[in-house]
């Protein structure tokens, strides 16, 4: 398939990588050019402008920030002209009534548009095991069924647009609240003087244990955040939206909110860009003593 991949930044890359491999053709474009040049090097055509990738593919993939970002991109007269006729398939985290008012947009300019969120970061990507989840009808799955299983070993139809959408909400939630949990729990285990292996050996062999915590433990205990697989920043925005849909459903979202407050604790410290790991500093800060 042709494919343009519109947002190579730190999944949006991997995807186009993975996708090139399969053995689709592929041409992406990125805002920031210079963040797409690398890829070049593995026989991957960089656009200048979004009209020319999507002119280029039979099937848009948007890889990008938020739904401003999306507009920013294909709201141009020259990019909204050379929609029709072509799908577009949104995969990055937006909220629901986002994505219904895109696949609108789309549609009025005489393309086709589904969504298809996927969780995972950039090893899943590379691997193509990635979950990947679509809100679309049944023929659009089916029809785009080899570009998703390039992406993914079981793509799941989830419903109707902004079905999928609300289900990487969900999700992402449980990201956060993961980190915050075990932050705290670490923190009190380490500021009291308990072996750290101890506490996890513990928690491993209880119904308690999520394989986040391993993902993360090397990151906390060294307090290194770089090479981020997923920004403080981005967390924040998909828990922005996650709070609004909440809310909207009458959800309680006390505990949420609380963490929130902690996300923006750690941008504030200027860690909005780093893994958002980094929470743990605002959960755990350094004492004076340096423990």
């Amino acid at each position: 398939m042709r494919v343009a991949v519109l947002g190579t930044g730190l999944l949006g890359r991997p995807i186009a990588e993975r996708l090139k491999a399969t053995g689709h053709q592929v041409i992406v474009y990125n805002r920031t050019r210079a963040k797409a040049e690398p890829l070049r090097e593995l026989g991957i055509k960089v656009a200048s402008q979004p009209e020319e990738a999507i002119r280029s593919a039979e099937c848009i993939v948007l890889m990008l920030a938020d739904a401003a970002a999306i507009r920013s991109v294909l709201s141009a007269d020259q990019a909204k002209k050379e929609l029709s006729g072509r799908t577009v398939i949104q995969m990055g985290t937006i909220g629901p009534s986002e994505s219904q008012a895109l696949k609108e947009e789309v549609g009025a300019a005489g393309g086709d548009y589904l969504e298809a969120p996927v969780l995972g970061s950039i090893a899943e990507a590379k691997a193509g095991t990635l979950h990947v989840m679509v809100g679309g009808s049944p023929e659009q799955f089916a029809r785009w069924a080899e570009l998703f299983r390039s992406l993914s070993r079981g793509p799941r139809l989830i419903g109707a647009v902004g079905k999928a959408a609300t289900l990487k909400l969900a999700l992402n939630q449980l990201i956060a609240a993961e980190i915050a949990a075990f932050a705290l729990s670490l923190g009190l285990v380490q500021r009291d003087g308990i072996d750290v292996e101890t506490f996890m050996a513990i928690l491993r062999e209880s119904a308690l244990y999520a394989p986040a915590y391993d993902k993360k433990l090397p990151r906390l205990l060294r307090r290194d955040y770089a090479d981020p697989n997923f920004s403080t920043r981005h967390l924040l925005k998909d828990i922005d939206l996650f709070l609004a849909e909440g809310k909207a459903r009458q959800l309680d979202t006390g505990s949420l909110d609380g963490i929130r407050r902690l996300l923006e604790k750690t941008i504030g410290r200027g860690l909005d860009e780093v893994d958002y790991s980094a929470l743990y500093e605002t959960v755990n800060p350094t004492r004076v003593d340096g423990a």
